[in-house]
């Protein structure tokens, strides 16, 4: 009775693995958090949402979220990482995108590089104790939690 499983697995297992991609469907953002010597953080206002962001974007096909992090802060913040980027977490963005969730870095050490791409309006450095008015309810929570030792959300 079993043999039928071996014979049909090469078969099943791919149209099984396609139907579980659709129906559970997921993305993959990135943000990152990077300092200047002043200790503000970078924010980013894109010209296609409203309000102010941390940097980032999508994980593309076949990129692992590290390397999209590094990919991001580069294009839209013009902070190329010359360290590797520390996880901070894993959020649900389900507000935003059914199954959404972000990957969270921290961009410690860092140089400028020449941002590039036309997504972004306006990039500058903030206090954390005066983010520009429109700075997003999410990124306010992050700011929050990374230096001021806020309640850590599994929402973004």
């Amino acid at each position: 009775m079993r043999n039928w499983r071996i014979f049909f697995e090469p078969l099943l297992t791919p149209v099984f693995r396609t139907w579980w991609r659709i129906s559970r469907a997921m993305t993959l953002g990135v943000r990152g958090v990077a300092c200047d010597e002043a200790g503000r953080v970078l924010l980013v206002r894109h010209t296609y949402a409203k309000g102010w962001h941390l940097p980032g974007g999508g994980v593309e096909h076949g990129e692992i979220a590290s390397e999209a992090i590094m990919r991001e802060m580069a294009e839209e913040g013009g902070v190329a990482a010359t360290g590797a980027p520390r996880l901070i977490g894993f959020y649900a963005n389900h507000a935003n995108f059914p199954n959404d969730h972000i990957a969270l870095y921290r961009i410690e050490a860092w140089t400028p590089c020449a941002p590039h791409g036309g997504e972004i309006a306006e990039r500058a450095f903030f206090p954390i104790d005066a983010l520009p008015e429109g700075t997003t309810p999410g990124t306010r929570r992050r700011i929050a939690e990374i230096f001021s030792d806020a309640p850590v959300s599994a929402t973004w």
